[in-house]
């Protein structure tokens, strides 16, 4: 409108008053008819235009510091966004790599090495090219942490209790209550940490997504749905899967059947080398823990030297353990994802 007036005086400059005023009247009229136009538009897009404000509003809220943050521990205030994170569970580095945050820090498994997974890929080398370990999953160092100077410390109740007002010390810590079957809702909650909320909500509908259109591409190429167990050899009790678990809410996610032995809460069925019938179904996903002493392969071995293995109906698949079982995030469950369309030939349904 201001520009239209200031158009409208400079292009009458030098005319008489009389022609002067014809045009401003003229002019009116036609901005009058416009402004209405206009006005009735807007009426009938009032719904448009209130969703877009809307979607506005929850992206700047998105962005809003400080903020404080509910969690396992209680409530943590965050000045501004965080810029370098510690992440004492490998399941927070998966967080915080999926919303591209930089990682500076980061627990490792006993036995297992300084370095990342390999199943980061290039997201490790982008938003973690220094990140260094603080020490070891079961004893995080924390003058090491301290000395990496984060703005963010993430990790669960079940791992780092006792430690918590320690780490909060250091810097801002937010906790989950778990790990495992909650990897979804921690992610979610590492969002809310990193004012990064919306992309959290949008790579877990994207893993859904996936899954769904994968378990479709493998119900198609058998012509029915697959019934599958998952089983682990460990050092100590060999274990069958249950829904509750990480690698339990993928299977979920692909819309698979699990046998009995695998479905219902409580973690996992523990079976021995005369049970081995409990593991039984259509296909049969197997990864090994490689400790230390290799109780593990040999456990395996026991299970397949007994007559009852010969008996399994289903496939057998050796898997690998580290994607399969400790990942317990978006990357790992996306490589489950690539194991399973390779395992059924199918159509990987990566974007």
């Amino acid at each position: 409108m201001s520009l239209t007036l200031l158009e409208l005086v400079e292009s009458n400059k030098g005319i008489t008053m009389q022609s002067h005023w014809s045009t401003v009247l003229r002019r009116g009229a036609i901005l009058t008819a416009t402004a209405a136009l206009l006005f009735a538009t807007s009426a009938c897009g009032d719904s448009d235009d209130a969703t877009s404000a809307s979607e506005s509003s929850s992206k700047a809220s998105e962005a809003t510091f400080p903020r404080t943050v509910d969690h396992a521990m209680g409530r943590t205030e965050i000045l501004a966004r965080p810029k370098r994170v510690v992440a004492l569970d490998m399941t927070f580095v998966d967080a915080a790599l999926a919303l591209r945050a930089e990682v500076v820090g980061f627990t490792t498994p006993a036995g297992s090495g300084d370095k990342l997974p390999s199943y980061f890929g290039d997201d490790a080398r982008t938003y973690a090219p220094d990140a260094r370990p603080v020490g070891t999953l079961s004893e995080p160092g924390l003058e090491k942490i301290a000395a990496l100077k984060p703005d963010l410390i993430l990790s669960a109740k079940v791992r780092h209790e006792k430690l918590y007002k320690q780490l909060s010390a250091i810097a801002p810590t937010v906790f989950s209550e778990n790990t495992g079957a909650g990897w979804q809702g921690n992610l979610e909650l590492v969002g809310r940490s990193l004012g990064r909320e919306d992309t959290a909500r949008e790579r877990l509908a994207a893993f859904t997504t996936r899954a769904r259109a994968i378990g479709d591409n493998v119900r198609r190429a058998r012509g029915k749905n697959p019934e599958v167990s998952v089983v682990r050899f460990v050092d100590g009790p060999t274990r069958v899967y249950k829904e509750d678990t990480y690698i339990g809410v993928v299977v979920n996610a692909l819309g698979f059947a699990m046998p009995a032995a695998a479905t219902g809460t409580g973690f996992n069925t523990e079976i021995s080398d005369e049970e081995i019938k409990k593991m039984d179904a259509d296909d049969i996903f197997i990864s090994t823990y490689a400790d230390k002493d290799g109780l593990s392969k040999q456990t395996r071995e026991k299970f397949a030297a007994n007559p009852l293995w010969k008996q399994l109906k289903g496939a057998v698949h050796e898997v690998n353990d580290t994607t399969w079982m400790s990942a317990v995030g978006l990357y790992g469950a996306d490589s489950v994802l690539d194991d399973i369309a390779r395992v059924y030939r199918v159509r990987d349904a990566r974007q």
